[in-house]
């Protein structure tokens, strides 16, 4: 995304680690239409990152209109000349909530990045709308996502590799379905050879709320994990590929659901939102506008 743009973000990101309940209380699913200014506010739900864009639409559409959303429209593509749709572009323009779906990270770069599509998201952003995405649509979100490769028990040299994301969030690592499929070892794999990033990984029906500049919040019903290697010292570069290497002082944090920092916080009404000292240095990256 163009710093500039960057700067100017007013809008939050709705970071969710995918599986979102979307038939029960959808906590999730309510925050971001409040976000977006609610239900009677243009949504857009953009399918890009599936094959199956339809299928994964009228699933959306059913919950949203639980949730008395009136004005949905669908956003999806099958090749990346599409991105130039005016039809497609209009829709994302006079959306105040985008929520981009799950299905493949790749395909959805490969369809929007660095095309019409990706530069209007990065707009909406910018004049306030809420940017949501799940499973592979929050992998998208940051500049590096987690393109291909896995680490099943333990951290592995060269088991993951990064690609271009859409650039909503610098220098962030997003992993998704993250409890559940056992993920730290990935996660784990990727700060291991790139300690200047940060990793977080998501649970299912779990959501970060990012808003720049101003704090982030833990929402659903699981956790949000957070690993930090910028003062790891490691073996990587001595290793081969496929070794585990040797991790030392590598700083974790757990923020469960209901976890939220506030950058302009005092310790009041008997619920303090401060953020505590060794957590500032992740917590300004995160919310970096």
């Amino acid at each position: 995304m163009d710093k500039s743009r960057a700067a100017a973000a007013q809008g939050h990101l709705l970071i969710v680690g995918g599986s979102e309940d979307r038939e029960h209380d959808m906590r999730v699913l309510t925050r971001f239409v409040d976000l977006c200014g609610g239900a009677d506010q243009p949504i857009a739900v953009m399918t890009a990152a599936s094959a199956i864009g339809d299928e994964v639409f009228a699933m959306y559409r059913a919950a949203f209109a639980e949730l008395n959303v009136t004005r949905l429209s669908h956003v999806h593509l099958d090749s990346p000349k599409e991105a130039a749709s005016e039809k497609l572009l209009a829709r994302i323009r006079e959306a105040k909530g985008i929520f981009m779906t799950g299905g493949d990270q790749k395909r959805l770069l490969q369809m929007t990045g660095g095309t019409p599509v990706h530069s209007e998201i990065a707009a909406a952003y910018a004049r306030g709308a809420c940017i949501a995405g799940t499973s592979a649509g929050a992998s998208a979100m940051s500049r590096f996502m987690l393109a291909e490769g896995k680490a099943e028990l333990e951290p592995e040299k060269g088991a993951i590799r990064l690609g271009a994301g859409l650039g909503l969030v610098e220098r962030i690592v997003f992993d998704q379905h993250f409890a559940q499929r056992k993920r730290l070892p990935r996660l784990l794999s990727i700060i291991a050879e790139r300690p200047d990033l940060y990793g977080i990984g998501l649970d299912e029906d779990t959501a970060l709320l990012i808003s720049p500049g101003r704090g982030i919040e833990v929402i659903g019903d699981g956790a949000v994990t957070l690993v930090d290697g910028l003062n790891m010292i490691s073996n990587i570069d001595t290793l081969d590929h496929g070794e585990v290497p040797r991790l030392i002082d590598v700083r974790l944090h757990l923020l469960p659901a209901g976890t939220c920092f506030d950058a302009d916080a005092d310790a009041d009404a008997g619920r303090d939102t401060r953020i505590p000292p060794t957590f500032q240095d992740f917590f300004d990256a995160i919310t970096q506008p």
